[in-house]
């Protein structure tokens, strides 16, 4: 059972989002219109997870997900929104976003991508994905062969997998393995690198 933190300046966004995950038995921690007032109610209420909205009035999103990691580390962060520009996409998964989706995913997107961030994984929209792999492709190659030498071959083939957007469960359905398996090998992965982003991740694989 996690406690939700909504952040979102719309009333009816809020609304929604507590009904559908009351239905999945999780706990709103708060509700906030900005990121003022979620960190006035995350000072006074524990929660596992925020779901963010990036632009609000006020403090927005990108400016929250900052503070947030500064005051609450183990505090998992959703960015939902409408927006997958370049600049708000880099911004928020550089500042320590979790996970980015878009806010016409639908319920089942949304209720799985908490499951997946709770459980270590980060999630990102398919869109997303999309404009991560045209940023990247764009920019410089700059690799590392001694990190990467570091890896197994099975970790590299996970490892790009990670950069390309997938989540653990779609990652061992592809290898036909188990998702225990995936985070072993992730948590490996990440050890041996030093990289705990996939964002990074894939520029380092580019």
């Amino acid at each position: 059972m996690y406690r939700v933190m909504l952040v979102d300046d719309e009333d009816m966004l809020l609304d929604s989002l507590e009904i559908i995950l009351s239905l999945k038995d999780m706990i709103i921690a708060g509700k906030a219109h900005d990121g003022m007032e979620a960190l006035a109610v995350m000072a006074e209420k524990e929660c596992d997870i925020a779901l963010v909205d990036l632009n609000m009035k006020g403090m927005g999103g990108i400016e929250l997900i900052s503070r947030i990691r500064e005051l609450y580390p183990k505090v998992k962060i959703l960015v939902l929104t409408t927006f997958y520009d370049d600049k708000n996409i880099t911004a928020a998964i550089g500042r320590g976003a979790d996970g980015y989706l878009l806010k016409d995913s639908g319920k089942d997107s949304i209720y799985g991508a908490i499951e997946q961030i709770m459980n270590g994984s980060s999630v990102l929209d398919p869109k997303v994905v999309k404009r991560l792999t045209s940023l990247i492709s764009a920019a410089p190659a700059h690799n590392d062969p001694d990190i990467m030498s570091e890896l197994s071959e099975r970790e590299k083939e996970i490892a790009t997998l990670l950069a390309e957007g997938l989540n653990n469960k779609q990652i061992a359905a592809k290898l036909y393995v188990s998702e225990g398996t995936v985070k072993n090998y992730i948590s490996s992965i990440y050890d041996k690198t030093g990289i705990h982003d996939r964002v990074k991740l894939a520029m380092l694989l580019k």
